[in-house]
This record gives structure tokens, C-alpha cells and sequence, in this order.
């Protein structure tokens, strides 16, 4: 098992201990379950001494407000680490043409190198790796940059082979050191390689990829396989971002496409193209829906029903909108939102009796 996966473990069961404090505490309070002295003292050292070794081991958090200051360092990091990306390019941009190409090509060649390094040191010296998270998003747009202007100096044709190498270094990067924002840069850069392949098995500029949305669907298919693999079990702190990432391209593209049919490759009246994507939309939103409930993944669950909702009511709007007078109109759909949660509500309850405690 590699560290980061121990550590997402790790701060799994701490979850759990606070979790099962408050339960207790709560049981005692409604005289459900009562402890002796002895039996609270035993329990209590027991919890403690469990949780100092999880945060002397993994420096996981152990208290509500810890996890609360995580999650204010992880966008501090997030921040600092497009900041400082921005500062690399502002800074190419400031001196570029006051150096020669030789020295032009060891600048670019050595920025992401010593970025990668300091990476490494930071990720030796804080568990937590938040200094870490925040170099290697450095790193990676420096590659970035690295590709892109040499291939400006070298006069080189563009390829979305980049957009591959930029993928590969980002996962690198994430499985190195279990970092998830350098992983979610790589998969997006990923997703583009992908489009822009199927874009040019089509006959079109690779460049133009962007333009179909159905340049998308595979690749957005295979994030969402990805944590089923053997091999990703390891890194199952990373299964929530592929999951996310795979079905939010879907989602979209569906959506773009139920919109706006002229932009797909099928050879059918726009109309047509738009109601097969409208269909598929909402029965797509649905399994992830079911999905996610029946197997307890509450972000893919959290996304169905926003994206089944959000289908439905943009039917609403073009079936009704353009004859329904505005205030029936918003008091319909008050009342069909009153029906969803209605509905979600059963099926929540009725799939966790299926599953079971």
C-alpha cells in the first residue's frame, strides 16, 4: 500500500473515532448506553492513544476545527501555487527578450528540474504536503511553459503529443507523491489528448477538438472505469477525482449536446441529435443517481441528481417558457422541486434498506 493511501486510511479512522465520540456522548445523554467509570476511563485512553499514533504517523487531523484549518491550507495552497505560476510566466515574459536562445533554452530547461526538486525536499520535510502540492503545481507550468516555448524558439509545428506529455508529468507527479492537484492538471490535459486524437481519426485539425463535444465522451468514460482497475486500489484516495472529473466531462458534453445538436458527428437532423442526447442526459443522471446511492459514493450521487434536475428543468423552460405565463411557470417548477425531494428521499431510504448497515 503506498503512504499516501495509508495516510487517506489513516485519516479515515480518525474520522471514525470523533465520529464514534459523539455517538456515545449522545447515547449516554438518552440513557441508551451507560458506562461505568472504569469501562469510560478504558475507552478514552484507548481512543486518545489511538489517535496520538495516527497524528505522530500520519499527521492526520484529529479534531473538527483541525480538519476545518486543512481544508483553509489546501486552498491556500491551491492559491499560492497559481500564483506563483503566474509569477514564472510574468517573469519569462518580463525578461525573455533581454536573453539569447542559448540561455533561453537552459532557463526553460532548468525551471521545471528545480522545481521538481524542490518538490521532492518539501514532500521529505512535511507529511501534510501542502508545500509540496503547492511546488508541484509550480512544476508542472513550468513543463507546461518548458514545451511551449521551445517549440515558439524552435519553430516547431504543434501537436497534442504536448498535451500528452504534459498529461504524463502531471500523473507522475500525483502518484509520486500522492498529490491530487498536479493529478487533476494531468487528467485534464489527459481528456484534451484524447479529443484531440479523435478529432484527427475524423479528418479534422486536432486543434479543432474543442469544437465537438463528443470528442469527450470516451475519455470521460475511461476516468470513470479507472478506480475499478487492480492497480489503482492502491492509490484509492484518487478514486473520488476520477470519478468527478469522468462525470462531470460527460455531463457536459451530453448537456452541450441536447443543446446544440448541430455540433455532433451523428447524421441526423439537429433535432433528431438533440432528443437522443436529451434521452440519454437524463437516463445517464439517473444511473449515476442510483449508483451512487446503492454504493455509497456520495459525490457521484450528488451529481446525478444536480444534473437530472438540471435536464429536466431546461425542458421545462423550452416546452413551457414561450406560452406559460412567468409566474405559473416559477410556481411549477416550485412544485416539481418539492416533487424531486420527495422522490430522491424515497429512493435514498429505499436503496439504504437494500444495502443495508
Amino acid at each position: 500500500m503506498g503512504e499516501s493511501s495509508a495516510k487517506h486510511e489513516a485519516q479515515q479512522r480518525a474520522d471514525r473515532i470523533r465520529a464514534f465520540r459523539e455517538e456515545l456522548a449522545e447515547l449516554e445523554r438518552q440513557g441508551v448506553l451507560t458506562l461505568d467509570a472504569a469501562q469510560r476511563d478504558t475507552v478514552e485512553r484507548h481512543l486518545q492513544q489511538t489517535l496520538a499514533d495516527l497524528a505522530k504517523r500520519f499527521d492526520v487531523d484529529t479534531t473538527a476545527s483541525q480538519k476545518q484549518i486543512s481544508w483553509g491550507m489546501r486552498i491556500a495552497s491551491t492559491l499560492g501555487g497559481l500564483a506563483l505560476c503566474a509569477a514564472v510566466v510574468l517573469f519569462f515574459q518580463r525578461f525573455w527578450g533581454l536573453l539569447g536562445i542559448p540561455a533561453q533554452v537552459a532557463l526553460l530547461v532548468a525551471t521545471p528540474l528545480v522545481m521538481l526538486a524542490a518538490t521532492e525536499f518539501a514532500a521529505r520535510r512535511e507529511r501534510t504536503l501542502y508545500y509540496g502540492s503547492l511546488l508541484s503545481l509550480v512544476a508542472f507550468g513550468a513543463f507546461v511553459l518548458n514545451l511551449s516555448v521551445l517549440g515558439s524558439i524552435f519553430n516547431l509545428t504543434p501537436s497534442h503529443g504536448a498535451l500528452l506529455a504534459w498529461g504524463i508529468f502531471g500523473l507522475l507527479l500525483a502518484y509520486a507523491y500522492g498529490l491530487q492537484l498536479p493529478l487533476a492538471a494531468g487528467l485534464i490535459c489527459m481528456l484534451g489528448y484524447l479529443a484531440a486524437c479523435f478529432s484527427s481519426w475524423t479528418g479534422a485539425p486536432w486543434l479543432s477538438f474543442p469544437e465537438r463535444p463528443e470528442n469527450f465522451l470516451l475519455g470521460g468514460l475511461i476516468l470513470i472505469a479507472v478506480p475499478g482497475f487492480r492497480l489503482q486500489r492502491r492509490y484509492a484516495e484518487f478514486d473520488w477525482l476520477y470519478r468527478t472529473l469522468g462525470l462531470l466531462t460527460l455531463f457536459l458534453a451530453i448537456l452541450i449536446l441536447s443543446e446544440w445538436g448541430a455540433v455532433s458527428y451523428l447524421p441526423m437532423r439537429q433535432s433528431t441529435v438533440e432528443a437522443i442526447y436529451q434521452v440519454t442526459g437524463f437516463a445517464a443522471a439517473g444511473l449515476a443517481l442510483w449508483i451512487g446511492i446503492r454504493s455509497r459514493f456520495a459525490g457521484v450521487a450528488n451529481l446525478g441528481a444536480a444534473f437530472f434536475t438540471l435536464f429536466l428543468y431546461l425542458r421545462f423552460y423550452h416546452w413551457w417558457w414561450n406560452w406559460m405565463p412567468g409566474y405559473l411557470f416559477f410556481l411549477v417548477i416550485g412544485l416539481v422541486s418539492i416533487g424531486l425531494l420527495a422522490l430522491f428521499r424515497k429512493l435514498r431510504r429505499r436503496t439504504a434498506e437494500a444495502v443495508g448497515p
